[in-house]
């Protein structure tokens, strides 16, 4: 009895110690997981989910975004980043919570292409800058030229992941409308791929339709203007479709559900599902269609996962994501990268787990391109730049199964190739699924794989015919020359050998000259025309067919 009494004193005594964990407290000491894991990787987080904010907010709006992007160096690893833009601004009510409360956004249950996912990026810069400088967010806002413009001083407190206003008040400021958010934190600023001034460069590439203005710490400003007056077109959000549905997901789905009967919020709870459908998942389930959604027990849902498996479903609209496009993704890349040979893919929709992805590939060869080392690979997400963690990426991993020889490029077994190109691959999805909060990498999802690979090989197919041209040219105008210098000596000969006493030896000169013409004409007709069939085209067509016999 006494060992009874210790031991329910021992535990009364560990249950006073256990207390609910604020999300605020779990980043605050697990901010690695968000990005902010290094001081040069804090500065590029915080203004790369400013700037993807300022961008879905213009976006939504159907504002041609205009986006200023400030580094201030105050010392001792010091900074202040302001980033502004020229959206419709943030109501009052909304502005604390925005930025001072994690997890709090308006994209989360939105099943359609945008930036953020999360409602946590912006949020947890602000608390990563009161972590390590102490001092709070400084934010003005103005929704219209007939509104004023609010100033606040923010911080989060982090054991109720509440907002803490320490100033509020109105301000005068200039803009029609917009948002401004100002932070310092500690930091450090670098240049080279993984620097702000890179994602500053990819931002413009993918998005062509932004004005990107930028201030480094050291340095001019550079003014990224927009190659296109063109607004995106907006996505469209959709239901869930039945396929992407997960045993939990789908009794939550049921248990909120406004439908009255199993058989209505099959119908309006998903996509794809018309009444013949619905009917046709029930009866495979064996569940009368008239049961209520709150009296369908764990078994019967089961039952309803497995009918849905069996039944053959229309894939899930596409109108929920919108591509960049083909033109304009060249266009973009051709305004920071000077090169001889461009080519570009925007593939049809996919999908996986249910959820509508497409990718896009572009690729950018010789020029200015440096010829040393191996191949720059831009990854982008949802027309986000991904500058960290390419080795964990499943865009990095189909670039590197991808045979590049067959392109003209060198490669050493599974690395990346060598040679002097850009190669630019996009993802645009309702639900990107990257490896971590940090939103850095994408999953190694197999059917997001084959298409990156697929996307890759064909802009792959348009570089190979074009290197092999290029080295036949080569070869033939050096044949030109070894002819141009040794016809002095060949129609001297010729004169000899023939006994032309007839002809001067200018004349064999100038017929030798012409012939050489003759074939100066076909060579520019070889570099000119890529899309002539030839031997290697047809090659490269059997190449393409085999590779994507491989995949499947």
């Amino acid at each position: 009895m006494v060992d009874l009494a210790l031991n329910n004193s021992k535990a009364h005594e560990l249950a006073k110690s256990q207390r609910e964990i604020s999300i605020a407290e779990f980043f605050e000491r697990n901010r690695h997981l968000l990005g902010f894991d290094n001081k040069r990787k804090a500065l590029l987080t915080t203004i790369k989910e400013a700037v993807d904010n300022s961008l879905d907010a213009c976006e939504e709006a159907d504002i041609l975004p205009e986006i200023i992007v400030e580094i201030t160096e105050m010392g001792a690893d010091r900074f202040r980043v302001a980033i502004e833009d020229n959206g419709p601004g943030i109501v009052k009510e909304q502005i604390p919570k925005i930025f001072a409360k994690l997890l709090y956004g308006s994209k989360f249950h939105k099943m359609k292409m945008q930036r953020g996912q999360q409602g946590i990026g912006i949020s947890a810069a602000v608390m990563y800058s009161q972590l390590t400088t102490g001092k709070p967010a400084r934010i003005i806002s103005k929704i219209g030229a007939g509104h004023p413009a609010l100033y606040y001083e923010l911080k989060i407190n982090t054991q109720t992941n509440n907002p803490e206003i320490i100033s509020e008040h109105v301000k005068d400021w200039g803009k029609e409308s917009g948002t401004r958010i100002e932070i310092d934190l500690e930091a450090s600023y670098n240049k080279g791929r993984q620097s702000v001034d890179e994602y500053i460069r990819e931002t413009a590439i993918i998005n062509p339709h932004v004005t990107l203005i930028y201030q480094p710490p050291k340095g001019e400003q550079l003014m990224l203007v927009r190659v296109t007056e063109k607004k995106p077109v907006q996505p469209v959000e959709i239901k869930p479709h039945p396929y992407g549905v997960e045993m939990g997901m789908l009794i939550k789905m049921l248990q909120v559900t406004t439908a009255k009967t199993v058989k209505q919020f099959m119908k309006e709870d998903f996509s794809r599902v018309s009444d013949k459908v619905a009917e046709e998942i029930l009866e495979n389930a064996q569940v009368l269609s008239k049961t209520k959604p709150k009296n369908v027990t764990r078994e019967m849902a089961e039952r309803i996962i497995e009918g849905i498996r069996n039944t053959k479903i229309m894939m899930p609209p596409t109108d929920c994501i919108v591509p960049i496009g083909s033109e304009l993704l060249e266009r973009g890349l051709k305004k920071e990268i000077n090169a001889e040979f461009y080519a570009t893919v925007s593939r049809t929709p996919n999908v996986y787990r249910g959820n509508p992805f497409l990718v896009e590939a572009s690729l950018a060869y010789g020029g200015d391109i440096p010829s040393e080392g191996g191949i720059e690979v831009m990854r982008f997400a949802n027309k986000v730049p991904l500058l960290y963690q390419q080795g964990a990426c499943a865009i990095n991993e189909s670039v590197c199964q991808t045979n590049w020889k067959s392109y003209g490029l060198q490669q050493s077994g599974s690395n990346l190739p060598q040679g002097p190109l850009v190669l630019v691959v996009h993802i645009a999805s309702v639900w990107v699924p990257f490896t971590s909060e940090a939103k850095e990498a994408i999953a190694h999802y197999p059917e997001i794989i084959k298409e990156i690979k697929l996307a890759i090989q064909e802009v792959g197919r348009d570089l190979g015919r074009y290197v092999n041209k290029k080295k036949k040219v080569k070869d033939e105008m050096k044949k030109r020359s070894y002819i141009e210098t040794y016809i002095p000596h060949i129609s001297e000969a010729l004169k000899d050998i023939l006994a032309l006493s007839d002809f001067a030896e200018s004349d064999i000169k100038d017929n030798l000259s012409y012939l050489l013409e003759h074939t100066r004409g076909k060579l520019d007709n070889l570099e000119f025309n890529p899309e002539a069939n030839t031997e290697y085209d047809e090659n490269l067509a059997r190449i393409g067919r085999e590779e994507e016999e491989r995949d499947e």
